[in-house]
């Protein structure tokens, strides 16, 4: 079915929807106060070498320094002295340099990864100047994932500088259909360097691919100018802002029509449009009703739902999502459903329907790293492959690389899914301050008894016998304390002749507690 992009821009932020079948399926957003940096180019400075870890940090004139990885590093961009010396001092070893070819599996792929045997610190220096690209933003602690290996997409190709490949998109299937088009790339004349044809270009002619590479070849040679003019720790190149990256991205033969609420915005669509996009042209439209955008198309519904723990299912059954930051784990249960007389039947029906509720949170969220499943337990094996394919199946139509194992036999499904910007619940949530994103707090009587052991460490230690006590908790705590710990307070007195006041401080966080002496 036809798919549709929702463009809802202000001078705040930029939200885009992508829709197929009618139901939300991605969703992007990108405050103007805190943009994203996938995709930009730096020229930076290496300020640290860790050989025993192979990776190196770059300061590119951000807050956090980027995080390079040994494979990550573009060989053909290293002095020609610093691999040779390595040759001939490892050559007594039978050792020399290598590089693996491993082919790109997605088109938003935009990197050629080697693998090769030289060890970083023969590789780079600390104050050594390169060219990075970001490929993931920063989370939380971590600084940006950088890469040497630059990629620079157009509509129909990702130019692939520093590479001599040509990769096809994984979404396109036909065999015929992709030597074709490695094909015509292979004998464009003004062909350097790697390309990546994008999932929009299947079915394109030799003519529709070159105003792709005349730009960006015309763009990689300025940014080769400007990075040799340019000090470190600067910015050579900013990517597209999220309505221009939707336009550039997402716009398909599948896409009947691109929605825009802003008139300075859909002004900008069509002049994007004509200069880069002339087919699509005609199906740009100014969205002109009273209601905002995104109520009117019902997204702003699913948007407060995607940040619910909780998701139910059409059957009664739901699945519970929990992100911690080694992993993503989903639990499916039954619910409110109890199906018929087959418990099995039962089972795999809401497996089945979880699994597209969970391949449709996991694009709308954005969820990705390691990912593990807990299926409900299936007695029987078929049961269990049936869900499995249509798991597999139903990721098909994600743009980004997963990689899944089959169900092991505790029920769960361990997979990845490729990640290179926030989740929306970071994007549009802030960790929480009184529980630091733990979800929960010590109980009153768990506070209770830490102020009692204090108490009995401070009459042991005798503090200079000062013998009058004053504790300020938390009011919840202060209740809680006269509800079920009165004996206490005559205990101390007559046991450890301490005289305890109890005061109520509302600043006080609930597991905070002060005491001090008179």
């Amino acid at each position: 079915m036809p798919s549709e992009i929702l463009i809802n821009s202000s001078t705040r932020e930029i939200r885009v929807a992508l829709i197929e079948n009618n139901q939300l399926a991605e969703l992007f957003i990108e405050h103007q106060a805190h943009k994203g940096i996938v995709g930009n180019i730096y020229k930076g400075k290496v300020s640290k070498v860790l050989p025993g870890m192979q990776v190196a940090f770059v300061d590119m004139g951000l807050d956090k320094a980027g995080f390079l990885c040994a494979n990550d590093i573009n060989i053909t961009a290293i002095p020609e002295s610093k691999k040779k010396d390595w040759i001939v001092d490892q050559s007594k070893k039978t050792t020399s340099y290598q590089e693996e070819q491993i082919t790109l599996s997605d088109e938003d792929s935009s990197t050629r990864q080697i693998k090769h045997q030289i060890p970083i610190q023969e590789l780079l220096e600390e104050g050594q100047e390169i060219v990075v690209q970001v490929t993931k933003d920063p989370l939380g602690t971590k600084g940006a994932r950088i890469t040497m290996h630059i990629g620079i997409p157009g509509h129909y190709l990702v130019y692939l500088p520093t590479s001599s490949d040509i990769f096809i998109s994984r979404r396109i299937e036909n065999e015929t259909e992709r030597t074709r088009l490695k094909t015509i790339l292979q004998e464009t004349e003004i062909l350097e360097g790697g390309y990546i044809v994008r999932t929009v270009g299947q079915e394109c002619k030799k003519n529709d691919f070159e105003s792709d590479l005349n730009f960006l070849h015309r763009l990689w040679g300025k940014l080769q100018k400007k990075s040799k003019e340019t000090p470190p720790c600067n910015l050579l190149y900013e990517d597209l802002n999220l309505t221009f990256r939707a336009m550039r991205d997402l716009v398909t033969n599948e896409v009947a029509r691109i929605v825009v609420d802003s008139k300075l915005e859909y002004q900008s669509c069509l002049k994007f449009c004509k200069d880069y996009l002339p087919n699509f042209y005609s199906k740009i439209e100014l969205y002109q009703e009273p209601a905002p955008i995104f109520d009117h198309f019902g997204i702003e519904i699913e948007i407060s739902r995607a940040l619910d723990r909780k998701v139910w299912l059409k059957s009664g059954g739901y699945i519970l999502i929990d992100q911690t930051e080694a992993l993503l784990a989903i639990d499916v249960n039954t619910g409110k459903y109890v199906g018929s007389c087959d418990p099995e039947e039962t089972i795999l029906k809401t497996n089945i329907e979880a699994v597209k509720e969970i391949v449709f949170q996991l694009r709308l969220r954005n969820m990705g790293g390691i990912i593990i499943v807990d299926f409900i337990d299936m007695v029987k094996e078929e049961s269990k492959e049936t869900v499995w394919k249509s798991l597999t199946q139903s990721l098909k139509n994600d743009r980004s690389r997963t990689k899944i194992l089959k169900i092991s036999e505790l029920g769960l499904v361990e997979m990845t899914r490729k990640r290179s910007r926030e989740s929306l619940v970071q994007t549009l949530c802030n960790t929480c301050s009184y529980c630091d994103g733990r979800g929960h707090n010590k109980s009153p009587t768990t506070i209770c008894n830490e102020i009692i052991r204090s108490v009995q460490r401070i009459s042991n230690n005798n503090y200079l016998n000062r013998k009058h006590v004053t504790i300020e908790t938390h009011p919840s705590i202060y209740e809680a304390f006269f509800e079920k710990e009165t004996s206490f307070l005559e205990q101390s007195q007559e046991e450890y002749g301490l005289e305890i006041t109890l005061k109520a401080n509302h600043e006080l966080h609930q597991e905070k507690f002060n005491i001090s002496f008179d």
